[in-house]
């Protein structure tokens, strides 16, 4: 029975890892979110409009980019990104179109500016914080290294505790 047992366990084992290799690649289209109606024809054009929808937020998922997305909001922001590079729009036009629309909240990657600055000195501060907190924990044990000596008064309730056993 526990040879059964150990013979069915490494089955499953085997079995799950020759499925694991393949199991992104059955759930791949939702990680290529763009449909083939939305792709331009000109090469160029549709490598700036991949660029530039990886680097624009989904206004639904949020922590997602549109490229990425199969929100309906996504595929209406791919095509028109699409269509404003069509008419002739530059990356940055493209971009400034989209923030005018929908604010900086539509950029995955904010733009360093007085409003913004919070969100990019937040992580170096809290960094330094706890590098400063680590150090004075790591000085306040060292200097804590000696024991402390007993008082009279615990030196005799010591010595009564070890005498009466």
């Amino acid at each position: 029975m526990m040879i059964r047992n150990a013979l069915v366990s490494l089955g499953l084992a085997l079995a799950f890892a020759l499925a694991a290799p393949v199991m992104p690649t059955l759930f791949a289209s939702e990680a290529f979110a763009v449909e083939p109606d939305e792709v331009l024809d000109d090469p160029a054009l549709e490598a700036r409009a991949r660029e530039l929808s990886s680097g624009l937020r989904c206004l639904v998922c949020q922590n997602q980019s549109i490229d990425d997305s199969n929100a309906e909001l996504a595929k209406d922001l791919r095509v028109l990104v699409r269509q404003r590079l069509e008419a002739g729009d530059s990356d940055q036009e493209v971009i400034d179109y989209l923030v005018s629309r929908y604010g900086e909240f539509v950029l995955l990657r904010p733009r360093l500016e007085i409003g913004t600055i919070a969100l990019w000195a937040t992580p170096i501060v809290v960094l330094l914080a706890g590098i400063g907190y680590a150090a004075f924990s790591a000085r306040g044990r060292r200097a804590n290294k000696e024991p402390q000596k007993l008082t009279a008064e615990e030196q005799e309730a010591l010595a009564r505790v070890l005498k009466d056993g």
